[in-house]
């Protein structure tokens, strides 16, 4: 078959519907990789780092050998075929088109896509490798989006709301989900691990080049950090300018839907989360819930924590530097999400006609 080098835009457009195959160390792809890539590495990390050492302390012809002697060519090509073969749901029909790149457009990508095409498969490399993915991921923060924000103190079910939203068909960007973070001090209780940063960034700039430019996107209003990631400054500053759509959810509705959604939760955990906010909880405030957590009070915990974080947020909402955009409060009488569905679509004109 044949090898093709294509740009970077040209490999956004085929690689939400072709195979990846991200031939770096793991090291490299455990770190960070294109979204829905597959990890077929030509070398090990060890291996990686001997080319790499004889390739600066010798010469490159004998780094090239000393990588022949690691390069198993046959089982780079099952390998790959097993890959392959996973993309599809494992159906046994040959596909033969595939995506190839290495961390610069280099020599290892260039021996993978030599051996796949010998072997019959239509292969397209990135020029730039994964560092041109890099590239292109910066530049989808500076680009302006149509975000719409959706807002509301702690409890107010945004998340929830926000999945109704995109079951009605309106586009929608979960950061929590993508930072695997709920943003609180108790957001990573029962979370699978955070990805790294750049692995956060090159989820979200994938998220945000799906959106269509014709309709926006629907946001939960989030501080700048999530967890130990942020979201990258550029991005920040343009959600700072957007408009917020604010439930107005009443305390005592907001607190039994906390209660229930983290009442269940590891007793233990919740009070090593409480531990590590002590400074800015204060001491009393942090002895009380401490207390409460231990006797199995849930409820008189919760209500002394709500109420900081509803003081932390208020703060936040009123003191947007250089604010352009509109908080348009929609007051709601509960945390029960048709009705609340119903109290956005009334006000926000540009939802989808399908609500």
């Amino acid at each position: 078959m044949s090898v093709t080098i294509i740009d970077i835009d040209e490999w956004i457009k085929r690689c939400n519907t072709l195979p990846v195959l991200d031939v770096r160390s793991p090291s490299e792809y455990t770190h960070a990789h294109i979204p829905n890539a597959f990890s077929l590495p030509l070398f090990s990390d060890e291996q990686r780092s001997i080319v790499g050492t004889l390739y600066k302390q010798r010469s490159r012809e004998q780094a090239i050998k000393a990588g022949l002697d690691f390069f198993n060519m046959r089982k780079m090509v099952e390998d790959a075929e097993d890959l392959i073969s996973d993309y599809y749901g494992g159906k046994k029909e040959k596909h033969n088109t595939v995506l190839v790149h290495c961390w610069r457009g280099g020599m290892r990508s260039s021996a993978v896509a030599w051996l796949l095409s010998l072997y019959g498969f239509e292969v397209f490399c990135l020029k730039g490798g994964y560092k041109s993915f890099r590239n292109w991921v910066l530049k989808v923060f500076e680009q302006k989006h149509n975000i719409n924000i959706l807002g509301g103190y702690t409890g107010s079910a945004k998340t929830y709301l926000l999945k109704a939203l995109e079951q009605k068909g309106a586009q929608v960007i979960d950061l929590e989900e993508l930072a695997h973070h709920k943003g609180s001090a108790f957001g990573g209780i029962g979370q699978p691990p955070q990805p790294s940063q750049e692995m956060f960034e090159n989820k979200l700039a994938m998220a945000l080049n799906m959106i269509s430019k014709n309709t926006s996107v629907w946001i939960e209003d989030e501080s700048q950090r999530i967890g130990s990631l942020h979201i990258p400054h550029v991005l920040w500053n343009q959600l700072r300018q957007k408009d917020v759509y604010f439930l107005d959810i009443p305390f005592n509705e907001r607190l039994n839907h906390i209660c229930k959604e983290y009442g269940m939760l590891d007793k233990s955990q919740l009070m090593e989360a409480v531990s590590r906010i002590k400074k800015r909880l204060g001491p009393n405030e942090t002895k009380m819930v401490l207390e409460h957590l231990e006797n199995g009070n849930i409820h008189d915990a919760f209500e002394i924590l709500l109420r900081y974080y509803d003081k932390l947020y208020g703060k936040a909402l009123n003191n947007r530097e250089n604010y352009v955009g509109i908080i348009n409060k929609i007051t709601c009488t509960s945390v029960y999400i048709p009705e609340n569905l119903q109290n956005l679509e009334k006000c926000v004109n540009a939802l989808p006609s399908s609500f």
